[in-house]
């Protein structure tokens, strides 16, 4: 007895090249920022700067009076939320560029932050027509709808399969 052993295709949730298109403007969920994602992310990277570890020093010393998160810890949960949105989920294929990445705003431990993303621009791969470049504007916001941060970034998408 033989058994069909193929199982089948995973669903892709994400955007393709062409389901992008100029001005559209989508959100990722919400994520709270925690004094705990603070502390790891300064032992994972070795960043034990004052404004981000020590308390009494930021009593004096920074505007919020309390550590600050990492500019790049929070750059990266805005990845991980746009990842949790489904944009990205078996199409995205590399981040190819950051401009422009600009920290605006401090977040602190209960600051709660999601990412507003708006297409800017498309571009299709002239070498490799199963791809194509995707331009967008991040816009970090708090749950104040203040921006935390924001850049351009440009990603590589896979085209939709013929």
């Amino acid at each position: 007895m033989t058994t069909n052993t193929t199982l089948p295709p995973v669903p892709v949730r994400g955007k393709y090249f062409e389901d992008f298109k100029i001005g559209d403007v989508f959100s990722t969920p919400c994520r709270t920022i925690t004094s705990t994602d603070i502390v790891n992310f300064a032992c994972l990277t070795g960043d034990f700067n004052e404004v981000h570890t020590n308390f009494e020093y930021c009593k004096k010393s920074t505007a919020s009076g309390e550590p600050i998160a990492h500019g790049p810890l929070v750059y990266a949960l805005s990845a991980g939320l746009q990842y949790a949105s489904g944009v990205n989920d078996g199409t995205l294929l590399a981040l190819l560029q950051i401009d422009g990445w600009r920290m605006i705003a401090p977040v602190v431990h209960g600051d709660t932050v999601r990412m507003i993303t708006t297409i800017l621009e498309k571009k299709e791969s002239a070498s490799k027509p199963d791809r194509g470049v995707v331009t967008l504007k991040r816009t970090i916001v708090n749950q104040r709808d203040e921006t935390v941060q924001e850049m351009q970034a440009k990603l590589l998408y896979r085209r939709r399969p013929q």
